[in-house]
Parts: structure tokens; sequence; C-alpha cells
């Protein structure tokens, strides 16, 4: 789009100084965050008006020798705060025992206390087997309904195989590990994508060479949730995917608000909306790369009001309706 309408390149890039790496824990109600692991911060921006917050990592979330991942959210209806939920795990000797979570909000100027909840035994097992070679890892979150879902996972030298999905019920300020299902259970993490199930509620979408299976978990009348197999798709015909020529598709990003997956080959690069399979070819391809997609909304003559990211309780800060 034309200015004022054009967000400016340079507002998506990151800061290269040359002291460590900035991570990317993803987008949400037009925000970035982004973990910067060196400097142990984690950076709030705006991409639409430049605005940042920078945030010191609170004890026990180093990012080294045990993982972390965030997620940035808005409260409904509020646009002048932000708080971060920011998840990672607690190491005993060689062994991760629990996730633990704390949430900041930009309101107070402070993190929040800790939550925990135990580590499913099979990630307690490959840890013992293997101490050395095998580390927790979680996905970018995704929003679905009132909670924050990460895929958690081993990774190893040889691969990374899912082990349950992390639940953040931002209304219960409550964490719980979710068994994926039995049937796609031992496959790697790039075949797998938390998301909004038809209907609502929480969906898997998982994908196996060139088929994909949209997952439900349900509950029945005596409370009791499980998951449940909605469609399969296969998508070779209508990707125009010649199997002889492709090895198979990967996932390489996810779009929350419209439920749409980007799908890769080692030379094509796809989106695919979920719900009405429709698709479009966005570019070829010659690596393969994760993709953060930005989604919000911008109108460009709403006032600035009230407090921005850049200076949070130490100075004035503008946020712009997203």
């Amino acid at each position: 789009m034309d200015s004022p309408n054009r967000v400016p390149e340079g507002r998506f890039s990151y800061e290269h100084t040359g002291n460590g790496c900035f991570i990317p824990f993803g987008c949400r109600h037009g925000l970035q965050l982004i973990f910067h692991q060196s400097g142990k911060q984690l950076h709030v921006r705006d991409p639409f008006n430049g605005d940042k917050r920078r945030l010191p990592v609170p004890p026990g979330f180093d990012g080294w020798e045990t993982p972390i991942s965030g997620a940035v959210f808005r409260a409904a209806g509020d646009i002048q705060h932000f708080q971060v939920v920011l998840v990672g795990t607690e190491r005993n000797n060689q062994h991760h025992t629990r996730v633990i979570a704390r949430v900041y909000s930009s309101e107070t100027g402070i993190w929040g206390n800790l939550m925990s909840t135990p580590l499913p035994p099979k990630a307690s097992s490959s840890m013992d087997q293997h101490p050395t070679k095998i580390r927790m890892w979680f996905t970018i979150s995704v929003l679905v309904g009132h909670s924050l879902y990460w895929l958690l996972t081993n990774i190893s030298a040889a691969t990374n195989m899912l082990d349950g999905i992390l639940e953040f019920d931002l209304e219960r300020q409550t964490l719980a590990v979710i068994p994926v299902p039995v049937d796609i259970a031992n496959n790697c993490l790039s075949q797998f994508q938390v998301m909004q199930a038809e209907g609502g509620g929480l969906g898997i979408f998982f994908l196996s060479k060139f088929s994909a299976q949209l997952w439900k978990m349900e509950t029945d009348s005596d409370g009791v949730a499980s998951w449940v197999l909605g469609r399969t798709v296969e998508l070779d015909k209508p990707l125009s995917l010649n199997p002889e020529e492709e090895e198979s598709l990967i996932i390489g990003g996810f779009a929350e608000y419209n439920n749409v997956v980007f799908l890769q080959t080692p030379t094509n690069f796809f989106m695919v909306q979920l719900e009405s399979l429709q698709f479009k070819k966005v570019s070829k391809s010659n690596s393969l790369t994760r993709y953060d997609p930005f989604e919000s909304v911008y109108v460009a003559e709403y006032p600035l009001v009230g407090t921005g990211i850049d200076g949070g309780h130490d100075g004035a800060e503008f946020f712009r309706n997203t």
C-alpha cells in the first residue's frame, strides 16, 4: 500500500549489534516479541510507529541451558497496555523436571508470580536415557480461545519428537501439558501445527508427506477430553505437486487470525486456509525457512491514545490502534 498505510520495511528488521542473536517469539495484536539471548532481554515492538520496550528476563529463564519461549498479547478492548507470558523449563542437574511460567504486565511494570506444571513422563524418561543429547524446546505460540499453546518437543542429535502441547490459560492463569493423539505422536516437529479447530476449540494440523489430518479435541458428557480425527486432505493434487519430484511438504509457519498454514517443499512455498482449503502459491524457494506472519488492522487516522511501549513507567509512550 501507499504511504501512510505502508509500514516501512525497516520497522520489521532486527538490530544487528554483533552482540548475540535475536530470536523471534512471534507476533500478536500488532506487536512483535523478540528475545535478545545474550542481553537476556525481551523486546516488545510496535512496527507501525517504531516504539520498543525492553524487558529484563526474570531469574530462572536463561535461554541457554534451559530453553524459553514467550507470547505477547493485549486484553480484549485494551490498546493501551500489553502482557507477555514467558515459559521455560526448570532443570535439576541433567533433567528438565517441570515447565515454568511468569506473566509481565505493562500496566504494573512487573513480572507476576512463578507458575509451574510437571513435565510428562515421556520427556523425563528421554532425558534419563540421553541426558547430553536431548533438550526440551518450544515452538511459537498460538492463541486459541482464552489459552495460549506451544508444542513441546525433545531435540536430539537424530530428530525432534513431539512430547505434548503446553497450555497457558489466560483467564485461570494456569499451566497444563496436553498429550497429542497417540496415532501421530511419534513424528517430528515440522509435521505439526496447533490451530483453532473447525467450530472452535483446540485443534492440530498434522502433515504426513502430502496428506494432511485435521484433529480436534472434544469433551464428552462426563467431562473427559479426547482427540478426534476430523478431515483428511490430500494436498498433492490441489497444490499441483509431483510426488516424483517433490520429497514432501513441511510446515513453515502459521497465521492464527486467519487459520492459514504455510507449507514448503525444497522448491515451492504455499499458503493454505484450513477451513476453505483455498491455497496460493506465494513464491519459489530454494531453502527451508520458518516464517512468522504479522497480522494486524491499522487505522492511520486514529489519534494516538494512552501510553505506548517505548518508555514504560519511566516516560511517555504511545500506541496506535491495531
